[in-house]
């Protein structure tokens, strides 16, 4: 691929993200954030946890999300979507919480998982990409996150929508930071190690 091809696809793909990116933000609903936010302190009042899960791409999303929540004050743990129905499910008691991270929110291994998990009394907060979908419709509260195109001419390999899922899940996590008051000295109790656990230790 000859050098001005190449830089004609890239800025196509940088100008179409970000131009996704500030199309969605200015879509967020913070009511729904913060009937997310309720949600969660009201569970963890109760002795309830926060279980994050997807399939696929999501799923690696699922992975930094229970990882950024944990380090800001909520506890949180990875959920495997495709194992939750071979038993990783009992990692998850009546009255936890479930983030279900799908695009299309039809995905069938996520949909036994939730159902199973709803059975057993968890309530879900959905994040996905489309308003109509199953996964929407299960769920005890939806948060959307979607695009019209992912930044490439195939418009099918998940880069646009997952960059808006980890966006809307940013900002839960700084709902629930604030709300608790996490502080400079309790964050690094948590990130005590590598720059910026030295960074903390020396302000």
């Amino acid at each position: 691929m000859e050098t001005q091809e190449t830089d004609q696809v890239l800025f196509r793909f940088f100008e179409t993200t970000s131009g996704e990116i500030n199309k969605f933000i200015q879509t967020i609903s913070v009511e729904h954030l913060l009937e997310a936010k309720e949600l969660i302190l009201s569970s963890e009042k109760q002795g309830g946890r926060v279980h994050v899960t997807g399939i696929g791409k999501p799923g690696h999303v699922a992975e930094y999300i229970a990882s950024l929540l944990s380090s800001t004050g909520t506890p949180a743990y990875f959920l495997d979507g495709t194992e939750a129905i071979h038993g990783s499910a009992g990692q998850v008691r009546s009255g936890d919480i479930v983030l279900s991270i799908s695009n299309s929110g039809e995905t069938a291994e996520l949909k036994k998982t939730v159902q199973t998990l709803k059975n057993n009394g968890a309530k879900i907060i959905s994040i996905t990409g489309k308003k109509n979908s199953w996964l929407s419709k299960n769920s005890d509260c939806f948060l959307f996150a979607g695009v019209e195109q992912e930044g490439d001419p195939l418009n099918k390999p998940p880069r646009a929508s997952i960059l808006v899922e980890v966006l809307l899940l940013q900002a839960l996590s700084v709902l629930l930071q604030q709300e608790k008051g996490i502080t400079n000295t309790e964050y690094v109790k948590w990130h005590p190690g590598g720059t910026l656990g030295q960074s903390m230790l020396t302000q």
